[in-house]
């Protein structure tokens, strides 16, 4: 049994990823900030899973928390699914907005992802997949914040990718379109979601869930560096 950490694990996606991850006899680790008790309720329902909070903003409270669950064994599969939007467009957008979106998906990701590397390495084996957006590729009105995180998401997996490589840990990243949630459901009515998505419908959080699953998996030892979009046929 591998032990997992997916962050940002309360969401849709994430809880989705937890699942999956289960399913296939991982333990997993189901880090949230402010919503705690989805993940604990989350952890409670799959078995073989644990929550876990901190704020991955912080650089010292994470490798604090994460040196708690190192003292059990390393994680081999890890999903940096945390992100957060706080959107506007630049002309009125604040230097607080900018540096809160940044720092939960980009400075987050080192935070979580660092201090976990030299007991992976030392494995021989790993799995990290990085969770973007449709937005960094294409861009997103509204959203230069989120979208500039996102991408900079896609060049720290390309390099940390070609650093991991000799020690059989794979590196990737996922970019979902519109996917079907909460938050979602008020943003993108099914009649945008029809303009916008050639397959007319918004993807669901499983079929997010299970790219991952296939990409944390020995199946997929030869993909790495690469950035996979899942969004229904977006150009």
């Amino acid at each position: 049994m591998k032990r997992a950490l997916v962050t940002g694990g309360s969401g849709a996606i994430g809880a989705a990823i937890a699942r999956a991850l289960a399913r296939d006899g991982h333990y997993v680790y189901i880090h949230a900030n402010s919503n705690i008790t989805l993940a604990e309720a989350l952890a409670a329902e799959i078995g073989h899973a644990q929550a876990v909070r901190l704020d991955i903003t912080d650089a010292a409270q994470t490798e604090s928390a994460l040196a708690i669950i190192l003292a059990s064994g390393p994680i081999q599969i890890l999903v940096n699914n945390a992100g957060i939007h706080d959107d506007g467009v630049m002309p009125g957008m604040n230097a607080a907005q900018w540096s809160r979106v940044i720092d939960v998906s980009l400075n987050g990701f080192f935070n979580v992802t660092q201090p976990l590397l030299m007991p992976m390495i030392r494995t021989r084996w790993g799995r990290i997949v990085n969770i973007s957006s449709v937005a960094a590729i294409m861009g997103n009105r509204g959203q230069a914040n989120y979208a500039a995180a996102k991408a900079g998401l896609h060049g720290a997996s390309k390099s940390l990718s070609l650093e991991l490589a000799s020690r059989g840990i794979t590196v990737n990243t996922v970019a979902p379109g519109i996917i079907e949630s909460p938050a979602t459901e008020t943003v993108f009515p099914k009649e945008a979601i029809a303009k916008l998505v050639p397959m007319q419908r918004a993807g669901q959080p499983e079929e997010v869930a299970e790219l991952v699953s296939f990409l944390a998996s020995p199946r997929a030892a030869y993909i790495s560096g690469q950035i996979i979009s899942i969004n229904g046929g977006m150009a």
